[in-house]
This record gives C-alpha cells, structure tokens and sequence, in this order.
C-alpha cells in the first residue's frame, strides 16, 4: 500500500493510500513547476555566462553548455507525461482456489436418475 504525505492548501496534511493515480489538475500543476524550476536555473546559468566570460572563461563555457541545453531537458521531462499505473499493493493475496466436486462425491437424489 502506497503512503504518500501532501499538504492542503490550507496546510492540513492529507495520507495518500490508495492506489489510484493523481489527478490531472496535480499532474499538470508537478510537470509546470518542474519546468518553470528548470528554466529558472537556465536563466541563472545565462547570467552567469555573461558575468564570468572576462573573469573564469571555462566556467562560463561550462554555464553556457548549460543553458543551451536545458530548455531540451526541461521540455522533455515537462512532457514526461502521467504517473505510472500503481502496482497493486504489496500485501495482496489472491482468492483461494476452490476445488470443484468430482462426480463420484454427488449423491443420486429423488430428482436425478
């Protein structure tokens, strides 16, 4: 079984334990903060380019690799698309298997000949 502490907005804490998938509004809302985070450390990476290009050129040449290639990294887990399927939990156990009766253990009643 799945347990997964969120809070509320209003700070409650809420227990995940199902296995059902999150919603879509949360999904959306995980894969937008995900890329607005990326393409802020981009941003700052751009900035730093510039700052230290007459100071420390190889790591500015680092910082420039940098933000050329994270919109390519923030676009590709942004549209990672939706949480895996959950698994059933671990604890599950199938339903017994009920042997059916052989025909030698019937009993002839009035009704049968």
């Amino acid at each position: 079984m799945e347990r997964t502490k969120r809070q509320k907005r209003n700070g409650a804490e809420v227990f995940r334990i199902t296995g059902a998938r999150m919603g879509l509004d949360e999904d959306v809302r995980g894969r937008q903060r995900r890329y607005v985070i990326s393409m802020g450390i981009r941003t700052l990476s751009v900035i730093a380019t510039v700052l230290l290009w007459n100071v420390q050129r190889p790591v500015a040449i680092v910082t420039l690799v940098a933000g050329a290639l994270l919109p390519y990294v923030a676009v590709v887990i942004a549209n990672a698309g939706r949480e895996s399927t959950p698994s059933l939990p671990s604890h599950f156990l199938p339903a017994p298997v009920r042997p059916a009766l052989d025909a030698g253990n019937l009993k002839k009643t009035s009704d049968q000949s």
